[in-house]
This record gives structure tokens, sequence and C-alpha cells, in this order.
């Protein structure tokens, strides 16, 4: 498998809780934007649409709270969905504190599970394969995750 390249990308902050998206190298768009754009005229769809835009408001105003997600991956990881409730939209993330989140890509959930839907388990892979260049980024000290800051990924490159 061909590597890929991604940068860390804010989204948005506030004292609360800080947004952050991935954007692959030669993509003029992020995992996130690409994500709102796909969704935001789906009729069928737009219920849960705005759930996960109103979970993300709440989670500004009240910090990156466990309890705003529904936990997937591995137990290792820190791989988590919105919304939490039933809804077939799923947005998945890294919640790497109850202050720092960030952002992937997602779908319709149309399979029991995400890993029975290549689409889904794709989102999911990239992002377990980004958390642990994170954690060993972090173990490392090339990059600090400081209350609502990643600090030294601003120009970093990962490579997937």
């Amino acid at each position: 498998m061909a590597k890929k390249s991604l940068k860390l990308e804010p989204v948005k902050a506030t004292e609360t809780a800080s947004l952050y998206t991935i954007i692959f190298e030669n993509d003029d768009m992020s995992e996130f934007s690409k994500f709102l754009t796909r969704f935001k005229d789906t009729g069928r769809l737009q219920r849960d649409y705005q759930i996960i835009l109103y979970a993300l408001k709440k989670i500004l105003e009240n910090g990156v709270l466990e309890r705003y997600f529904r936990r997937e991956g591995k137990y290792t990881d820190r791989v988590c969905a919105l919304p939490i409730d039933s809804g077939k939209l799923r947005l998945y993330c890294l919640r790497l504190s109850d202050k720092i989140l960030i952002l992937g890509n997602g779908g319709i959930k149309s399979t029991r599970t995400y890993n029975e839907n290549s689409e889904l388990n794709g989102y999911v892979m990239d992002l377990q394969r980004f958390d642990a260049l994170l954690k060993e980024a972090e173990k490392e000290g090339s990059i600090q995750i400081e209350e609502t800051t990643i600090t030294g990924a601003e120009d970093k490159i990962f490579e997937l």
C-alpha cells in the first residue's frame, strides 16, 4: 500500500475544546470538510447530519467529554464516532483528551459494524494509524498535547 502523507489542521477552538482535522497531501479539502460537503444537502440524512453538528457545538461549549461519543476502533486507540445514538450517519474522530478532538471523515453506516463497510473501515484505519503516529511523536517529544493545543504539529507531515 502506498504511503499517504497528511497534516493536522485546526478547525475551531474555544476555551473548553479544540477541534482539529486531517488533510491529506495533494487534497484541497480536509477530511472533515469532505464529510460536511458530502452530507450537507442529503435530505434523508439531514436529521443525522444536524445531530452531528449539534454534538460538535456542545463539545465546543462543554469539552470533548466521553459521553458524546460511541467507542469505535480497538481498545488501544482513541477512535470514536458521532453520534452516540442509532443514526445512519457516522463521523469518525480521535478523542485525544477532554479538550482535544481530531475530526476525520465518515459516511453512511449500512452494515452492522464499520469493518464490514470498506469506505468506513478505511476512515477508521487511517485514524488508527494516525493515532499511533501521534502517540509516537508525543513520546519522542516532537509534539506536545497541552490543554486545548497540539504544539509542534503545525508544520509536521505525518506518513501513514
